[in-house]
């Protein structure tokens, strides 16, 4: 049967916003250096697209009476979480800029995940498609990455807009220039680090695991991604993306060579997991563990360093976590509580959550990530969901440092490849 046109646009809408949110801060900051009274308008694209989405899969959904999708478990745990944030709303209100952001930068992955999962539940032969044009975005990203360290001025990015009102060219650390951390396309070092920590597990994954894939990565491009995410997570010189990368890889390691290694070989990887945290503990002195590694050089000049921004940030999210049983609202924190009064940082993804919708909000949000994870492991098999619940692991422990949903990239990079590896069908 000939698939509608409501099915095509509703595919194409999902495809575009997968493929196109890689480009998502050139794309605000060229355009809306421009267009400036259209600012607003074109850094919600995505969120715009995947309302008109979000219309089109309840129609495509009634026309082919299978509305029971959104009766299972996992799709009702996040309708509830959807609720508790609406129930956030009539407690605490607050001025509309700051919610209206808040609730985007909140619920626009978890809404793009129900939108994909929906798309592959009903479509499932279109997993190649998504696969191919996460592809596609990857290598922009890391061909971007490759000439910024290797060919492009550190500042190339300001001649779009790019500046310290908008989304700084580059980072350094503790402004060592030194240690330039460069941004690729996305939003900065950090989220690039994240984001190149999703393509080495999933590149890794696929090279173990996928024998009998319906395509195969030609040589050139694979080698790209690799030496390109490599380079990418290291010239972040975010420690927390190291960590969270070398997380994927292990788990990546361990569940496909499990069967395939004996005790020995195990044990030599051991100690040479712990040699190399001794040989790092025991060069902390050295100018270079200090910079990249503590992030701590008194010769740069600054009066305090990102650990104590860090540990400062943590001693307040984790009290305001205890004395907020119903959190502060929705747009109380992050880059949404700009708009406000009192602007808040919390460096931390789930005193993030819990102070956007409570003890509550946090708990379903836990439900559902995990609901997620066991689906995938249950998956295991399938190199994409290895790929992406080990992935998933080092982005958790990420967000134990940043909060690492709330970067647009990251969040719908991941919870859009979760829902391909859930919702569609094997290769």
């Amino acid at each position: 049967m000939q698939m509608k046109k409501i099915d095509t646009v509703y595919l194409f809408i999902l495809l575009v916003i997968f493929g196109g949110i890689v480009l998502q801060a050139p794309i605000s900051v060229g355009l809306g250096t421009v267009l400036p009274h259209y600012d607003l308008l074109i850094k919600s694209w995505a969120e715009i697209l995947m309302l008109v989405a979000a219309i089109l899969a309840v129609i495509i959904l009634k026309r082919t009476h299978r509305l029971a999708i959104l009766k299972e478990p996992l799709m009702i745990g996040i309708g509830i979480y959807v609720a508790i944030y609406a129930l956030s709303l009539v407690l605490f209100g607050g001025e509309i800029s700051s919610v209206a952001a808040g609730l985007a930068i909140d619920l626009r992955y978890i809404l793009f995940f129900v939108l994909v999962y929906i798309a592959l539940r009903l479509f499932p032969h279109y997993r190649l498609w998504f696969i191919k044009i996460g592809i596609a975005g990857a290598l922009v990203v890391m061909i971007f990455a490759l000439l910024q360290v290797f060919v492009l001025p550190a500042d190339i990015l300001k001649y779009i807009g790019y500046n310290t009102n908008t989304i700084a060219p580059y980072l350094t650390v503790d402004q060592n220039h030194d240690f330039i951390r460069i941004n690729s396309t996305l939003r900065g070092p950090n989220p690039l680090g994240a984001y190149a920590g999703i393509v080495i597990a999933l590149l890794l994954a696929f090279w173990l695991r996928a024998k009998h894939a319906m395509f195969k990565i030609p040589l050139l491009p694979a080698l790209v991604l690799l030496i390109g995410g490599l380079v990418a997570l290291w010239v972040s010189y975010s420690r927390s993306a190291l960590i969270g990368a070398a997380l994927a890889v292990v788990i990546v390691l361990a569940v496909s060579l499990s069967r395939k290694l004996n005790r020995r070989a195990w044990i030599i990887g051991a100690v040479i997991i712990f040699a190399v945290i001794g040989g790092l503990f025991a060069a902390t002195n050295s100018t270079f563990v200090s910079n990249v590694f503590l992030h701590e050089n008194p010769l740069t000049g600054s009066s305090t360093n990102s650990n104590q921004g860090h540990i400062s940030s943590l001693q307040d999210g984790i009290l305001r976590f205890v004395v907020q049983p119903f959190g502060a609202g929705v747009g109380s924190t992050g880059s949404a509580s700009l708009h406000t009064n009192a602007p808040l940082i919390i460096e931390n993804q789930y005193l993030f959550t819990a102070h956007e919708a409570g003890w509550l909000g946090l708990a379903f949000f836990l439900m559902i990530f995990i609901g997620i994870m066991s689906r995938l492991w249950q998956r295991r098999s399938d190199w994409l969901a290895l790929g992406v619940f080990a992935s998933g692991i080092g982005l958790a422990a990420i967000g134990l440092l940043l909060p690492v949903w709330v970067d647009d990239t990251v969040a719908i990079v991941w919870w859009g490849l979760a829902a391909i590896a859930i919702g569609g069908r094997h290769e």
